[in-house]
């Protein structure tokens, strides 16, 4: 009975506790909320938390969704792991309090989301966050739509775009001033439009993009293309007209962008395109005188203006007047011609000293018959013009003496081509006329006329069919002639020469023909030791014979011969040659050191010798045969002359070679000048005394 009792009382107890509790819960409901704000931003790549905190229970069920779909579930302090979405998982954590964490979270991450809390016996609870994900901005770029805004235009678009970042708010300036929606302007989610743009819509436009995490702005130039305007066009200096030789200034100009290019057309021509709208005209002529067009273009958007001017020009007759005289009428008349060309009016010409009244404009021209008095008579023309005056002189002459010129070829087939001119110094021009032995040279097989005349060409085979003939060439105008005789000769060299370098290792030779000689060409000739080169040796023996070294053409005069040996001795000579035949050679010249004697000049020198001695052994006695006669006539007496004869004698000795003087006396003699022995003198004479004037006179 006891042990019933005690039993009964546990089961009691037991009861009880279990009512408390289970009452209790009945009473009790689930609450769940956010932790801070349920609007949730986070950076792309960063950890993020959407924080709750509940009560009511204390292992409920937590189901988080994103929008309607689960992504997670768990039960709170089981310790099983959460049930996590496929998309999501790496992603999404549950925290011990079911907060659900964001592993680098990214902008597709932002969105709705909401936790659901459940226990049995209880009511869900339900919490909702608004979770945003911003990305730095990276790559921001502004683009114009279209690419060329024209003045008049519908729109033109500004867009962004950029390759990472999230915008929480955009604003677009112009010039600093932030734009709104007008009738002007369209501001949109991505860009800004611009309607009926103007040319004041030019300009700096700015993009300024921001969000919780970053922060841009980026800025695009805008130029809207205009004009051109009307234009205008004026000549600066400004001017009624303009002379000719003035220099001036057309300026066409008018408003746009970029600047018109203004073109420029002068009757049917078309001038250079001036990017400043200015066309220079320096030292203008009155053929540039007219209507000028100036169209400008705006060179982006094709649209034209044009504008035009008449520009008047006078010109000053040409600075440079010219006169001459030529031979008119089969060479029997003079007629003399002047001319200054240009002119607004033309310039009246004339020629007073001809006695004709006649004048003429720009280009006159008048003829006379040839007469002595014209030769070498200067004939003036005068030119009249309202802005300026003129004249020039010409004389007309006849031909002067000439000499004839010659040159020498060979032509391809082998033929010596022989030219000779013959030009006399003539005013008008003087007329050739060509003959052989006294008959006329026409042009045919061997001769050829040139067209002015003065050249005669003669070929032939050999240079016999030249030296055989005498040609005569007479220069002839109205006013007279001359003729010359020409005496074609064979080959022939003068006036050779040779010149070397300071070495010795090089020398030039030069050389001249005759003026009427026929040579086609030279043979460079050399006696002595072979040339140096780099590979030769050279031999101690030269030859001793004359061989060609070089063979020159007939119109050269000179040419170098090299490498020479210095120390050795080398004679050179050129020969002339007319095709095969050959011309005496020229003169030799040397090169070198002396040779030494040759043999037959030491076998003169030993000759020599004997004889010299000889003749100086006569000569020697010859000299002592004199001196000894001269001796032996000195030793014969001879008698004291009286010293007032002695001076006779020398007074009158000294008459003939001395001058007068200038009063008439003649000069007293030089006893010093009478070689006379001392014994032969009555006293000793001073070096010089001149004798008394009474006794000379008493003597005489």
């Amino acid at each position: 009975m006891l042990r019933l009792d005690g039993s009964w009382r546990w089961s009691s107890v037991l009861l009880l506790i279990f009512l408390h509790f289970y009452l209790q819960g009945a009473h009790c409901s689930l609450n769940i909320s956010p932790v801070g704000s349920s609007r949730v931003i986070g950076r792309a790549g960063s950890n993020v938390t959407l924080a709750v905190t509940f009560s009511g229970a204390t292992d409920p069920v937590v189901t988080w969704f994103r929008g309607s779909l689960p992504v997670l579930t768990w039960t709170v302090g089981s310790s099983e792991t959460a049930d996590v979405a496929t998309d999501y998982r790496g992603v999404l954590t549950i925290q011990d309090d079911g907060s659900l964490t964001f592993v680098n979270v990214a902008v597709d991450h932002s969105g709705n989301y909401s936790v659901e809390l459940t226990k049995s016996g209880l009511a869900k609870a339900v919490a909702s966050f608004t979770l945003t994900v911003f990305e730095i901005f990276q790559n921001v770029d502004l683009k114009l739509q279209p690419d060329l805004i024209k003045e008049g235009s519908d729109r033109f678009t500004l867009q962004y775009s950029m390759s990472q970042g999230v915008v929480q708010d955009h604003v677009w300036f112009f010039k600093g001033s932030a734009l709104e929606t007008t009738s002007h302007y369209s501001v949109e989610q991505r860009s800004v439009v611009i309607h009926q743009p103007n040319r004041s819509d030019t300009g700096r436009y700015t993009l300024l993009l921001t969000n919780p995490f970053s922060r841009v702005e980026t800025h695009i130039n805008v130029t809207v293309l205009y004009g051109p305007d009307e234009p205008t066009l004026e000549a600066r200096p400004p001017q009624p007209f303009y002379v000719s030789g003035d220099s001036l200034s057309l300026v066409c100009s008018a408003g746009g962008f970029p600047r018109p290019t203004a073109q420029w057309i002068f009757g049917d021509q078309t001038l250079p395109t001036s990017h400043d709208g200015v066309l220079n005209r320096t030292n203008v002529q009155i053929s540039q005188g007219g209507v000028y067009t100036c169209t400008l273009v705006n060179d982006e958007t094709g649209e034209k203006r044009q504008k035009t001017l008449t520009l008047n020009v006078y010109e000053k007759p040409s600075a440079n007047m010219t006169c001459s005289v030529q031979s008119v009428n089969e060479n029997t008349q003079l007629q003399y011609h002047c001319q200054w060309p240009g002119g607004a009016p033309q310039a009246e010409l004339s020629f007073p000293a001809l006695g004709f009244s006649v004048s003429g404009v720009d280009d006159f021209s008048v003829t006379v018959s040839s007469s002595d008095d014209l030769d070498g008579r200067v004939v003036t023309c005068t030119a009249v013009h309202p802005l300026q005056n003129n004249q020039c002189n010409i004389t007309a002459m006849s031909p002067v003496q000439f000499l004839p010129a010659l040159r020498t070829t060979v032509d391809s087939e082998g033929r010596i081509v022989v030219l000779v001119q013959c030009v006399s110094d003539a005013r008008p021009e003087a007329l050739v006329s060509w003959s052989r032995g006294g008959d006329d040279v026409t042009n045919g097989t061997n001769y050829q006329i040139s067209n002015s005349t003065t050249w005669l060409q003669i070929r032939g085979y050999n240079v016999s069919d030249f030296v055989q003939e005498k040609y005569t060439c007479t220069c002839r105008n109205p006013l007279g002639s001359q003729s010359r005789e020409i005496q074609l000769q064979g080959p022939a060299v003068s006036d050779f020469s040779l010149f070397s370098n300071p070495e010795g290792t090089i020398v030039t030779l030069t050389w001249e023909v005759p003026p009427t000689s026929v040579v086609t060409g030279f043979d460079v000739q050399m006696k002595g030791p072979d040339l140096l080169s780099p590979s030769s040796v050279q031999t101690q023996r030269a030859p001793v014979q004359y061989r060609t070294i070089q063979q020159r053409p007939g119109s050269v005069r000179k040419t170098d011969v090299s490498v020479l040996d210095p120390k050795r001795t080398y004679r050179f000579r050129v020969v002339p040659k007319a095709r095969t035949t050959e011309g005496e050679p020229s003169e030799v010249q040397r090169i070198g050191p002396g040779e030494g004697l040759s043999g037959p000049a030491i076998a003169g020198i030993a000759a020599g010798i004997p004889c010299s001695l000889l003749f100086l052994f006569l000569l020697a006695g010859l000299v002592y045969l004199c001196i000894n006669f001269y001796n032996n006539r000195n030793r014969q007496a001879r008698y004291p002359v009286s010293r007032a004869v002695e001076k006779t004698v020398a007074v009158q000795s000294e008459v003939t070679p001395h001058h007068l003087l200038s009063g008439g006396l003649k000069s007293p003699p030089d006893y010093n000048r009478l070689r006379q022995n001392p014994s032969e003198r009555s006293v000793a004479l001073p070096t010089f005394v001149p004798p008394p004037p009474v006794r000379v006179a008493t003597t005489v």
